[in-house]
């Protein structure tokens, strides 16, 4: 950049902007003061003026506004002119010279193209002022190379040193200069890098970003995307780096079109995969340390840089988990099932869950049939309702839960509503339970017993004729004759409304069902009359014989 520095030069335009950036800089020099007084709103100083300097407590107090100087005590500070004759003191200015001055000296005449890092402290008419390790260096705007938005104040950034200017206590910046450097560095640095891929070099991170970070090998930048990390997976970058970290990795690949280098941590290890598919199987049960937890499941760490996931499903049998934390704890030791190893997309799934005895198992071992459980309505559809018995499950079919015709449970009941029922099946083999209320309840076909027996005969009207039989209603109670059932009555000839006397057949309480029959009521009646006959036919051969005994 000594072309650009010539350039400016020889037009005046470097002297003019150095004299611009001077200019709030007061001229003057360090000299050693003693303190003659201490006051509330700082120090007088003497510094073999006329009048004595004033310095204020911004110059000299701590962080606890604690003056460490008393009278007596000299220290150095910066004298310049002043308004009227008190000279102008400054402690802070005689630092910062002072420093100056010896980095001035270090520097030497073998300065040119040394790179400085420091941060943008302020702007003036002529470029910027840039502090590194308490120097202030001066960076004209022609030299900067920078577009100014809100964020140039305190931004961070690399440039040469282009000129030294003892007499003016001046140290000239280029970032141009340095972009010159770099990318003759980066060019010549990454040949370099690309001719090792297997080396593995030490880096050092300079920045962290939301895909990943930018890593920098014997001066030359390079990314590491978050997928380059952790054989594991995608990471959160900022978890586990910061700026300033220090890192082993790999150079992996280089973009022509963007002139970037890729670099790689996960490569400087063993592919844990490997190990994986070779030693674990589905349906192995391993230990693991819980290493995450979120709402969706918790991650967990199986001892080789490798994390699974078990997913709030397989957590527990319940249905009712809120959030994996109020099960699991991080850094606890779990036993967990694998159910899912995927080494092409680099996913391995557990499960929690199918090491822990299964509800319904466990709900057979203590329940049997005719059992008598409360239960809350977890589910209402078309067919019926689901009724949480704990952690398992039972099916509530319409039929079975109201001995009226057509009643449904989601008509009836409501969603946590508090149920008692009867168990009626545990089906093993599907793992299903069937529950009745109504068998709990008296059946209207059991109310109808108490009033008639089996062998009663009833009269009721027609209330249904079915392509099976016909059925009518007798004492609230909806009784069938089947076809079979109706000799001597002829069905063509039945109508609605029309009065059947039958006997009752069957009484079935349980399925809420009463028969009857006609042709056994005409049976009976056939039986009634030939036991009549009989009877009347004795009777009149006794006579006979007792008017002949009396004949004789």
């Amino acid at each position: 950049m000594l072309v650009i520095l010539d350039d400016i030069e020889d037009n005046g335009e470097f002297a003019k902007l150095l004299e611009e950036s001077q200019r709030d800089r007061e001229t003057g020099q360090i000299k050693t003061g003693k303190v003659i007084a201490v006051k509330e709103e700082g120090l007088l100083i003497d510094v073999g003026e006329k009048v004595e300097g004033f310095l204020g407590l911004s110059e000299v107090a701590d962080k606890d506004g604690n003056i460490p100087f008393k009278v007596g005590d000299s220290l150095e500070v910066f004298v310049s002119a002043g308004r009227g004759e008190r000279p102008s003191v400054s402690y802070k200015k005689a630092i910062k010279v002072a420093k100056m001055q010896e980095k001035i000296k270090e520097l030497g005449s073998n300065f040119k193209d040394i790179i400085i890092e420091g941060k943008i402290t302020r702007k003036n008419k002529g470029g910027y002022v840039v502090e590194s390790e308490g120097v202030e260096y001066f960076m004209p705007r022609a030299s900067a190379a920078i577009k100014e938005s809100s964020k140039t104040i305190g931004q961070k950034i690399k440039a040469c040193i282009i000129d030294v200017r003892p007499d003016e206590n001046s140290i000239i910046l280029s970032r141009r200069r340095f972009f010159e450097i770099d990318d003759e560095k980066q060019a010549e640095g990454i040949g370099k890098l690309l001719e090792e891929k297997d080396k593995i070099f030490d880096g050092v991170v300079k920045s962290v970003t939301s895909f990943g970070m930018f890593v920098e090998v014997d001066g030359v930048k390079g990314l590491v995307h978050y997928t380059e990390i952790s054989h594991r997976g995608p990471v959160n970058t900022s978890k586990l780096y910061k700026e300033g970290d220090a890192v082993k990795l790999k150079v992996v690949g280089y973009d022509e079109e963007k002139k970037r280098l890729s670099f790689s941590i996960k490569a400087t290890t063993i592919d844990p995969w490997k190990e994986v598919q070779k030693e674990l199987k589905k349906g192995y049960a391993i230990k693991v340390i819980v290493s995450n937890i979120e709402p969706y499941g918790a991650f967990v760490d199986i001892g080789n840089d490798i994390e699974g996931f078990l997913h709030v499903s397989e957590i527990s049998w319940s249905k009712d988990i809120k959030h994996p934390g109020d099960y699991l704890k991080v850094g606890e030791e779990i036993d967990v099932e694998v159910i899912e190893i995927d080494p092409i997309n680099r996913r391995l799934r557990v499960s929690l869950k199918n090491l822990l005895e299964k509800p319904f198992d466990s709900f057979a071992k203590t329940h049997k049939v005719d059992d008598i459980v409360k239960g809350k309505v977890a589910t209402l559809t078309d067919f019926g309702a689901f009724i949480s018995l704990g952690q398992v499950d039972g099916l509530l079919h319409n039929e079975d839960a109201f001995w009226e015709k057509g009643t449904k449970c989601k008509d009836a009941f409501k969603v946590g509503e508090e149920v008692e029922v009867r168990i009626i099946k545990i089906d093993t083999a599907n793992k299903r339970i069937s529950l009745s209320r109504r068998a709990l309840e008296e059946s209207p076909a059991e109310a109808f017993g108490k009033k008639h027996g089996v062998d009663s005969v009833i009269k009721g009207s027609v209330i249904d004729i079915k392509d099976f039989g016909v059925f009518i209603a007798v004492d609230g109670m909806d009784v069938l004759i089947k076809n079979e059932d109706l000799y001597p009555l002829k069905k063509e000839e039945i109508k609605e409304g029309d009065e059947i006397e039958c006997v009752i057949l069957s009484i079935d309480k349980y399925a809420n069902r009463v028969r009857a029959s006609v042709k056994r009521l005409e049976k009976q009646k056939q039986k009634d009359e030939i036991r009549a006959f009989n009877s009347d036919e004795k009777m009149t051969l006794g006579d006979k014989l007792k008017d002949k005994i009396k004949r004789q």
